[in-house]
Protein backbone atom coordinates (compact mmCIF):
# COMPACT_ATOMS: atom_id res chain seq x y z
CA UNK A 1 0.00 0.00 0.00
CA UNK A 2 3.12 2.09 0.88
CA UNK A 3 4.16 1.47 -2.33
CA UNK A 4 0.95 2.32 -4.27
CA UNK A 5 0.42 5.82 -1.97
CA UNK A 6 4.14 6.69 -3.04
CA UNK A 7 2.93 7.19 -6.38
CA UNK A 8 0.16 9.75 -5.64
CA UNK A 9 0.92 13.52 -6.07
CA UNK A 10 1.35 15.84 -2.92
CA UNK A 11 -2.60 17.19 -3.00
CA UNK A 12 -4.21 13.45 -3.67
CA UNK A 13 -1.90 12.16 -0.74
CA UNK A 14 -3.12 14.35 1.42
CA UNK A 15 -6.93 13.57 0.13
CA UNK A 16 -6.31 9.97 0.95
CA UNK A 17 -5.79 10.37 4.56
CA UNK A 18 -8.71 11.84 4.90
CA UNK A 19 -10.61 8.60 3.39
CA UNK A 20 -10.49 6.55 7.32
CA UNK A 21 -8.37 6.57 10.16
CA UNK A 22 -6.79 3.15 8.26
CA UNK A 23 -5.83 5.22 4.82
CA UNK A 24 -4.57 8.22 7.49
CA UNK A 25 -1.75 5.55 8.93
CA UNK A 26 -0.72 4.62 5.94
CA UNK A 27 -0.93 8.00 3.97
CA UNK A 28 0.71 10.27 6.03
CA UNK A 29 3.68 7.59 6.87
CA UNK A 30 7.02 9.26 6.84
CA UNK A 31 8.15 6.55 3.99
CA UNK A 32 5.38 7.48 2.23
CA UNK A 33 6.43 11.33 1.97
CA UNK A 34 9.74 10.72 2.01
CA UNK A 35 9.59 9.26 -1.22
CA UNK A 36 6.73 12.67 -2.33
CA UNK A 37 9.37 14.95 -1.13
CA UNK A 38 12.45 14.09 -2.93
CA UNK A 39 10.52 13.64 -6.33
CA UNK A 40 9.12 17.01 -5.64
CA UNK A 41 12.05 18.79 -4.85
CA UNK A 42 15.41 16.05 -5.33
CA UNK A 43 15.75 14.80 -9.30
CA UNK A 44 16.96 18.60 -10.51
CA UNK A 45 19.46 18.18 -7.76
CA UNK A 46 21.75 15.81 -9.31
CA UNK A 47 23.48 18.79 -11.41
CA UNK A 48 25.14 19.16 -7.77
CA UNK A 49 27.98 17.06 -9.46
CA UNK A 50 28.88 20.17 -10.64
CA UNK A 51 31.80 21.47 -8.88
CA UNK A 52 30.18 24.90 -8.90
CA UNK A 53 27.08 24.27 -7.56
CA UNK A 54 28.73 21.69 -4.54
CA UNK A 55 28.51 24.89 -2.07
CA UNK A 56 24.94 25.81 -3.04
CA UNK A 57 22.35 24.38 -0.46
CA UNK A 58 19.53 22.43 -1.98
CA UNK A 59 17.16 23.04 0.87
CA UNK A 60 16.60 18.86 1.31
CA UNK A 61 17.78 18.89 5.06
CA UNK A 62 19.94 16.50 6.81
CA UNK A 63 19.51 12.79 6.08
CA UNK A 64 18.43 12.14 9.90
CA UNK A 65 16.62 8.47 10.87
CA UNK A 66 12.49 9.58 11.63
CA UNK A 67 12.75 12.72 9.51
CA UNK A 68 9.62 14.50 9.45
CA UNK A 69 8.97 14.33 5.54
CA UNK A 70 5.80 15.41 5.31
CA UNK A 71 5.94 18.54 7.60
CA UNK A 72 9.42 19.70 5.00
CA UNK A 73 7.08 18.97 2.48
CA UNK A 74 4.86 21.64 4.09
CA UNK A 75 7.47 24.67 4.86
CA UNK A 76 9.26 23.99 1.32
CA UNK A 77 5.54 24.45 0.05
CA UNK A 78 5.41 27.65 2.31
CA UNK A 79 8.77 29.00 1.15
CA UNK A 80 7.63 27.90 -2.88
CA UNK A 81 4.41 30.49 -1.74
CA UNK A 82 6.87 33.17 -0.35
CA UNK A 83 9.11 33.39 -3.47
CA UNK A 84 5.59 33.57 -5.90
CA UNK A 85 4.77 36.23 -3.80
CA UNK A 86 8.14 38.08 -3.16
CA UNK A 87 7.99 37.99 0.43
CA UNK A 88 11.51 38.31 2.27
CA UNK A 89 13.01 39.87 4.98
CA UNK A 90 15.98 42.55 4.29
CA UNK A 91 19.27 41.57 6.44
CA UNK A 92 21.86 44.12 5.80
CA UNK A 93 25.54 43.10 6.19
CA UNK A 94 27.62 45.78 7.04
CA UNK A 95 31.08 46.47 7.37
CA UNK A 96 32.81 46.87 4.19
CA UNK A 97 34.32 50.11 3.63
CA UNK A 98 33.95 50.58 -0.24
CA UNK A 99 31.74 49.01 -3.00
CA UNK A 100 31.24 45.40 -2.27
CA UNK A 101 31.81 43.74 -5.47
CA UNK A 102 31.49 40.26 -5.15
CA UNK A 103 29.92 37.50 -3.57
CA UNK A 104 29.04 33.30 -2.77
CA UNK A 105 27.73 31.86 0.18
CA UNK A 106 26.42 28.20 1.38
CA UNK A 107 24.37 27.36 4.17
CA UNK A 108 26.60 28.25 7.15
CA UNK A 109 28.95 31.41 5.58
CA UNK A 110 28.29 34.43 3.58
CA UNK A 111 31.83 35.17 1.47
CA UNK A 112 31.95 39.25 0.24
CA UNK A 113 34.91 40.90 -1.37
CA UNK A 114 35.39 44.77 -1.74
CA UNK A 115 36.91 47.40 -3.21
CA UNK A 116 38.59 48.19 0.19
CA UNK A 117 40.79 45.43 -0.46
CA UNK A 118 39.21 42.99 1.87
CA UNK A 119 37.72 39.22 1.94
CA UNK A 120 34.98 38.86 4.83
CA UNK A 121 33.39 35.83 6.11
CA UNK A 122 29.91 36.16 7.48
CA UNK A 123 27.51 33.60 9.51
CA UNK A 124 24.65 32.95 7.04
CA UNK A 125 22.33 32.33 10.29
CA UNK A 126 21.21 34.66 13.11
CA UNK A 127 23.28 36.79 14.32
CA UNK A 128 24.75 37.24 10.82
CA UNK A 129 28.04 38.63 12.66
CA UNK A 130 31.52 38.74 10.31
CA UNK A 131 33.04 35.68 11.39
CA UNK A 132 37.02 36.59 9.60
CA UNK A 133 38.34 39.51 7.48
CA UNK A 134 40.85 38.43 5.57
CA UNK A 135 43.64 41.06 4.35
CA UNK A 136 44.90 44.56 5.46
CA UNK A 137 42.74 45.46 8.28
CA UNK A 138 40.84 48.21 7.55
CA UNK A 139 40.24 49.78 11.35
CA UNK A 140 37.68 49.54 13.50
CA UNK A 141 34.03 50.78 12.55
CA UNK A 142 31.21 51.99 14.99
CA UNK A 143 28.26 48.92 15.55
CA UNK A 144 25.20 49.82 13.77
CA UNK A 145 22.66 47.28 15.68
CA UNK A 146 20.86 45.72 15.93
CA UNK A 147 17.70 46.67 15.09
CA UNK A 148 14.64 46.34 13.32
CA UNK A 149 12.30 48.53 10.79
CA UNK A 150 8.98 47.40 9.83
CA UNK A 151 8.74 47.71 5.88
CA UNK A 152 11.26 50.05 5.36
CA UNK A 153 10.40 51.06 1.28
CA UNK A 154 13.71 53.46 0.54
CA UNK A 155 13.62 53.87 -3.56
CA UNK A 156 11.42 51.30 -3.88
CA UNK A 157 8.99 51.91 -7.12
CA UNK A 158 4.75 50.84 -7.01
CA UNK A 159 5.77 47.85 -8.60
CA UNK A 160 8.86 46.65 -6.51
CA UNK A 161 8.25 44.38 -4.02
CA UNK A 162 9.71 45.76 -0.41
CA UNK A 163 10.85 43.82 2.39
CA UNK A 164 8.39 42.88 4.56
CA UNK A 165 11.20 43.49 7.70
CA UNK A 166 14.62 44.84 7.77
CA UNK A 167 17.51 43.89 10.45
CA UNK A 168 20.61 45.96 10.30
CA UNK A 169 22.81 43.51 12.48
CA UNK A 170 25.87 44.78 14.44
CA UNK A 171 28.81 45.91 12.13
CA UNK A 172 31.41 45.48 14.24
CA UNK A 173 33.05 41.88 14.37
CA UNK A 174 34.49 40.52 17.68
CA UNK A 175 37.68 41.13 18.45
CA UNK A 176 40.32 39.12 16.85
CA UNK A 177 38.93 38.28 14.07
CA UNK A 178 40.88 40.62 11.46
CA UNK A 179 43.64 38.11 9.92
CA UNK A 180 47.43 38.72 10.91
CA UNK A 181 49.50 39.92 8.44
CA UNK A 182 51.80 37.92 6.34
CA UNK A 183 55.30 39.53 6.01
CA UNK A 184 55.19 38.03 2.63
CA UNK A 185 52.26 40.12 1.60
CA UNK A 186 49.98 37.04 1.13
CA UNK A 187 46.67 39.48 0.43
CA UNK A 188 45.63 41.57 -2.58
CA UNK A 189 47.23 45.21 -2.85
CA UNK A 190 43.85 46.39 -4.47
CA UNK A 191 40.52 45.92 -4.90
CA UNK A 192 38.35 42.52 -4.75
CA UNK A 193 36.49 42.07 -7.63
CA UNK A 194 35.68 38.00 -7.98
CA UNK A 195 35.60 35.15 -5.72
CA UNK A 196 34.38 31.45 -5.97
CA UNK A 197 35.06 29.08 -3.00
CA UNK A 198 34.33 24.97 -2.94
CA UNK A 199 35.00 23.09 0.33
CA UNK A 200 38.88 22.71 -0.12
CA UNK A 201 40.32 26.38 -1.94
CA UNK A 202 38.92 30.04 -2.48
CA UNK A 203 40.04 31.84 -5.43
CA UNK A 204 39.85 35.56 -5.59
CA UNK A 205 40.52 38.19 -7.98
CA UNK A 206 41.33 41.50 -7.75
CA UNK A 207 42.54 44.70 -9.61
CA UNK A 208 46.13 44.01 -9.06
CA UNK A 209 46.15 42.28 -11.66
CA UNK A 210 46.56 38.51 -9.90
CA UNK A 211 44.61 36.01 -8.23
CA UNK A 212 45.17 34.05 -4.32
CA UNK A 213 43.99 30.66 -4.16
CA UNK A 214 43.53 29.84 -0.20
CA UNK A 215 42.98 26.96 0.88
CA UNK A 216 39.42 27.28 2.91
CA UNK A 217 40.01 24.01 5.48
CA UNK A 218 43.21 25.61 6.74
CA UNK A 219 41.71 28.97 7.85
CA UNK A 220 41.83 30.46 4.63
CA UNK A 221 45.36 30.83 4.74
CA UNK A 222 47.27 31.35 1.05
CA UNK A 223 48.54 28.94 -1.10
CA UNK A 224 49.76 30.28 -3.91
CA UNK A 225 49.54 34.19 -6.24
CA UNK A 226 48.81 33.26 -10.13
CA UNK A 227 50.42 36.01 -11.86
CA UNK A 228 49.96 36.64 -15.75
CA UNK A 229 47.56 39.23 -16.35
CA UNK A 230 48.47 42.56 -17.53
CA UNK A 231 45.32 44.34 -15.90
CA UNK A 232 42.63 43.73 -13.41
CA UNK A 233 41.09 40.33 -12.72
CA UNK A 234 37.58 40.92 -13.29
CA UNK A 235 36.29 37.33 -13.02
CA UNK A 236 37.13 33.82 -11.94
CA UNK A 237 35.73 30.16 -11.95
CA UNK A 238 37.05 26.61 -11.06
CA UNK A 239 36.32 23.12 -11.11
CA UNK A 240 38.17 19.87 -10.13
CA UNK A 241 41.19 20.47 -13.36
CA UNK A 242 41.24 24.18 -14.03
CA UNK A 243 41.48 27.47 -12.53
CA UNK A 244 39.57 29.84 -15.45
CA UNK A 245 40.02 33.98 -14.94
CA UNK A 246 39.67 36.80 -17.43
CA UNK A 247 40.78 40.42 -17.28
CA UNK A 248 40.74 43.85 -18.91
CA UNK A 249 43.55 42.82 -20.61
CA UNK A 250 41.33 41.37 -22.88
CA UNK A 251 42.49 37.30 -21.98
CA UNK A 252 41.29 34.50 -20.49
CA UNK A 253 44.18 32.44 -18.16
CA UNK A 254 43.64 28.82 -17.42
CA UNK A 255 45.70 27.30 -14.69
CA UNK A 256 46.34 24.31 -12.96
CA UNK A 257 44.30 23.59 -10.40
CA UNK A 258 46.86 21.59 -8.53
CA UNK A 259 50.08 23.00 -9.28
CA UNK A 260 48.90 26.89 -10.22
CA UNK A 261 50.77 26.56 -13.60
CA UNK A 262 49.30 28.65 -16.66
CA UNK A 263 47.96 25.94 -18.99
CA UNK A 264 46.80 27.79 -21.85
CA UNK A 265 45.63 31.42 -23.11
CA UNK A 266 42.77 32.22 -24.57
CA UNK A 267 42.91 35.01 -27.27
CA UNK A 268 40.17 36.64 -29.09
CA UNK A 269 38.30 39.13 -27.49
CA UNK A 270 38.40 42.66 -28.33
CA UNK A 271 37.68 44.07 -25.03
CA UNK A 272 37.87 43.64 -21.29
CA UNK A 273 36.25 40.13 -20.70
CA UNK A 274 33.76 40.98 -17.28
CA UNK A 275 32.94 37.48 -16.88
CA UNK A 276 33.51 33.63 -17.71
CA UNK A 277 31.92 30.58 -16.71
CA UNK A 278 33.22 26.54 -16.99
CA UNK A 279 32.07 23.74 -17.82
CA UNK A 280 33.41 20.27 -18.47
CA UNK A 281 36.17 21.37 -21.11
CA UNK A 282 33.99 24.88 -22.93
CA UNK A 283 34.19 28.02 -21.47
CA UNK A 284 32.12 30.68 -22.06
CA UNK A 285 32.89 34.24 -21.32
CA UNK A 286 31.34 37.65 -22.25
CA UNK A 287 32.96 41.20 -23.13
CA UNK A 288 32.89 44.66 -23.36
CA UNK A 289 33.44 44.36 -27.11
CA UNK A 290 29.81 42.92 -26.88
CA UNK A 291 30.51 39.20 -27.83
CA UNK A 292 29.85 35.68 -26.01
CA UNK A 293 32.46 33.38 -26.43
CA UNK A 294 32.27 29.45 -26.49
CA UNK A 295 35.75 28.10 -25.81
CA UNK A 296 37.27 24.75 -26.08
CA UNK A 297 40.15 24.75 -23.26
CA UNK A 298 41.63 21.58 -24.88
CA UNK A 299 42.41 23.40 -28.31
CA UNK A 300 42.16 26.84 -26.77
CA UNK A 301 40.14 27.50 -29.99
CA UNK A 302 36.89 29.64 -29.99
CA UNK A 303 34.18 27.31 -31.01
CA UNK A 304 31.00 29.75 -31.48
CA UNK A 305 29.85 33.11 -30.36
CA UNK A 306 27.07 34.97 -29.47
CA UNK A 307 26.80 38.50 -30.01
CA UNK A 308 24.16 41.47 -28.49
CA UNK A 309 22.70 42.93 -30.13
CA UNK A 310 24.01 46.72 -28.94
CA UNK A 311 27.05 47.56 -26.52
CA UNK A 312 29.25 45.41 -24.23
CA UNK A 313 28.05 42.33 -22.12
CA UNK A 314 29.01 42.83 -18.60
CA UNK A 315 27.96 38.85 -17.03
CA UNK A 316 27.26 35.15 -18.78
CA UNK A 317 25.81 32.12 -16.99
CA UNK A 318 26.38 28.57 -18.61
CA UNK A 319 23.38 26.01 -17.50
CA UNK A 320 24.43 23.07 -15.45
CA UNK A 321 24.03 20.58 -18.87
CA UNK A 322 26.12 23.54 -21.03
CA UNK A 323 23.08 23.75 -23.25
CA UNK A 324 21.62 27.01 -22.51
CA UNK A 325 23.61 30.43 -22.03
CA UNK A 326 22.23 33.80 -20.57
CA UNK A 327 24.58 37.05 -21.03
CA UNK A 328 23.20 40.67 -20.10
CA UNK A 329 25.11 43.96 -20.35
CA UNK A 330 24.85 47.42 -21.38
CA UNK A 331 21.86 47.32 -23.17
CA UNK A 332 19.58 46.16 -20.55
CA UNK A 333 18.67 42.87 -21.75
CA UNK A 334 19.24 39.31 -20.75
CA UNK A 335 20.11 36.90 -23.85
CA UNK A 336 19.37 33.54 -23.89
CA UNK A 337 21.00 31.68 -26.54
CA UNK A 338 21.34 28.00 -27.50
CA UNK A 339 24.73 26.75 -26.76
CA UNK A 340 24.64 23.80 -28.98
CA UNK A 341 23.34 25.81 -31.96
CA UNK A 342 24.00 29.56 -31.47
CA UNK A 343 20.94 30.60 -31.87
CA UNK A 344 19.19 33.69 -29.77
CA UNK A 345 16.49 31.59 -27.90
CA UNK A 346 14.86 34.19 -25.88
CA UNK A 347 15.40 37.89 -24.55
CA UNK A 348 14.35 38.72 -21.08
CA UNK A 349 13.85 42.23 -19.94
CA UNK A 350 12.48 44.24 -17.45
CA UNK A 351 15.39 46.03 -16.65
CA UNK A 352 16.23 49.77 -16.45
CA UNK A 353 19.81 49.99 -16.19
CA UNK A 354 23.42 47.89 -17.27
CA UNK A 355 22.63 44.04 -16.25
CA UNK A 356 25.82 43.58 -14.03
CA UNK A 357 25.12 40.10 -12.29
CA UNK A 358 23.24 36.51 -13.16
CA UNK A 359 22.55 33.66 -11.44
CA UNK A 360 21.21 30.87 -13.13
CA UNK A 361 19.54 28.28 -10.28
CA UNK A 362 18.85 25.20 -12.06
CA UNK A 363 17.70 23.75 -9.20
CA UNK A 364 15.00 25.96 -8.84
CA UNK A 365 13.96 26.87 -12.21
CA UNK A 366 14.66 30.65 -11.91
CA UNK A 367 17.74 33.40 -13.30
CA UNK A 368 18.19 36.07 -10.73
CA UNK A 369 19.96 39.43 -12.13
CA UNK A 370 21.10 42.53 -10.45
CA UNK A 371 21.72 45.69 -12.27
CA UNK A 372 22.57 49.24 -11.80
CA UNK A 373 19.08 50.52 -11.79
CA UNK A 374 19.56 49.08 -8.10
CA UNK A 375 17.23 46.09 -8.06
CA UNK A 376 17.24 42.90 -8.55
CA UNK A 377 14.74 40.88 -10.24
CA UNK A 378 13.83 37.07 -10.51
CA UNK A 379 12.67 35.54 -14.16
CA UNK A 380 10.96 32.20 -14.42
CA UNK A 381 13.96 30.03 -16.20
CA UNK A 382 11.62 27.96 -18.76
CA UNK A 383 9.46 30.88 -19.63
CA UNK A 384 11.61 34.17 -19.10
CA UNK A 385 8.89 35.66 -17.65
CA UNK A 386 9.27 38.52 -14.65
CA UNK A 387 8.33 36.72 -11.09
CA UNK A 388 9.62 38.79 -8.64
CA UNK A 389 10.99 42.93 -8.67
CA UNK A 390 13.07 43.55 -5.80
CA UNK A 391 14.12 47.20 -6.50
CA UNK A 392 15.03 50.36 -3.32
CA UNK A 393 16.50 47.40 -1.41
CA UNK A 394 19.86 49.27 -1.42
CA UNK A 395 20.63 53.05 -2.47
CA UNK A 396 23.52 52.04 -5.07
CA UNK A 397 23.95 49.37 -8.11
CA UNK A 398 23.46 46.10 -7.39
CA UNK A 399 27.10 44.63 -8.03
CA UNK A 400 26.42 40.82 -7.48
CA UNK A 401 23.26 38.75 -7.12
CA UNK A 402 23.26 34.93 -6.56
CA UNK A 403 20.67 32.49 -4.88
CA UNK A 404 19.76 28.90 -3.49
CA UNK A 405 16.58 27.49 -2.21
CA UNK A 406 16.06 29.92 0.32
CA UNK A 407 17.46 33.29 -0.24
CA UNK A 408 18.97 35.52 -2.42
CA UNK A 409 22.13 37.58 -1.58
CA UNK A 410 23.26 40.85 -3.53
CA UNK A 411 25.84 43.30 -3.13
CA UNK A 412 26.39 46.98 -3.86
CA UNK A 413 28.25 49.78 -4.20
CA UNK A 414 27.23 51.33 -1.29
CA UNK A 415 29.24 49.12 0.51
CA UNK A 416 26.56 46.38 1.57
CA UNK A 417 25.34 43.44 1.04
CA UNK A 418 21.78 42.36 1.74
CA UNK A 419 20.33 39.20 2.41
CA UNK A 420 16.66 38.46 0.75
CA UNK A 421 15.78 35.90 3.37
CA UNK A 422 12.20 34.27 1.91
CA UNK A 423 12.53 31.92 4.90
CA UNK A 424 12.82 34.60 7.44
CA UNK A 425 10.52 33.67 10.51
CA UNK A 426 9.18 30.39 8.63
CA UNK A 427 8.33 27.80 11.56
CA UNK A 428 10.38 24.79 10.59
CA UNK A 429 12.84 26.20 8.64
CA UNK A 430 15.39 24.74 10.06
CA UNK A 431 14.28 21.37 8.48
CA UNK A 432 15.41 22.24 5.10
CA UNK A 433 19.01 22.86 6.51
CA UNK A 434 21.48 20.64 5.02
Amino acid sequence: MAQVLSCLDPESLMSAEAVSHAWRNEASSRHVWRTVFRREYGPRRQAESMTRRKTQSAGLGKTLPDQDWKRMFMVRQALEHRWKEGEAAAIYLQGHKDSVYCVQFDEHKIITGSRDRTIRVWNAHYPWQCLKIIGPPPGDSAGVGPNVLMNLTAHASEKSKAPVVTICPPSKPTAGLVAPLEESGDYHSASILCLQFDDEIMVTGSSDYTCIVWDVKNDYKAIRRLEGHRAGVLDVCFDDRYIVSCSKDTTICVWDRRTGELVKKLLGHRGPVNAVQLRGDLVVSASGDGVAKLWNITSGLCIKEFPSKDRGLACVEFSEDARTILAGGNDQVIYQFDANTGELVNELKGHAGLVRSLHLDDMNNRIVSGSYDMSVKVFNATTGDLSINMGGWTTSWMLSAKSDYRRIVATSQDSRAVIMDFGHGLDGIELLEE
